[in-house]
């Protein structure tokens, strides 16, 4: 993989770290603990409230871990072993990379 290959998929993970953050920023009102207020939330709303944070500290917790690889896969840039392979040493298909750029392992290990 040459440089230009690199700079790219650097770029492309950066981007997708900023997006992840973003994400998470925007979401942070809706995972906060559901009020206990019987006054001014009838039952079924506070079921539908509890509902949907419970969606969104599953989708946080997706972007999290999303978040650690793609933190894995800048340093595995950093360290000169992106695009090749963590289990056989081989070099990862750049149309795979193309798909998930978080991606360690060639299609055979991953197998």
């Amino acid at each position: 993989m040459n440089d230009t290959d690199i700079a790219f998929f650097r770029d492309l993970l950066i981007k997708r770290r900023a997006a992840l953050q973003s994400e998470s920023g925007a979401s942070a009102e809706k995972r906060k603990p559901v009020e206990l207020d019987q006054q001014s939330v009838g039952r079924l709303s506070r079921q539908n409230a509890l509902q949907q944070q419970a969606m969104q500290n599953a989708q946080e917790a997706r972007r999290h871990a999303e978040l650690k690889k793609v933190d894995m896969a800048l340093g595995r840039i950093e360290e000169d072993e992106f695009g090749y392979c963590a289990a056989c040493g081989e070099e990862i298909a750049r149309a795979r990379l193309e798909i998930d750029p978080t991606i360690a392992r060639c299609v055979a290990c991953a197998a």
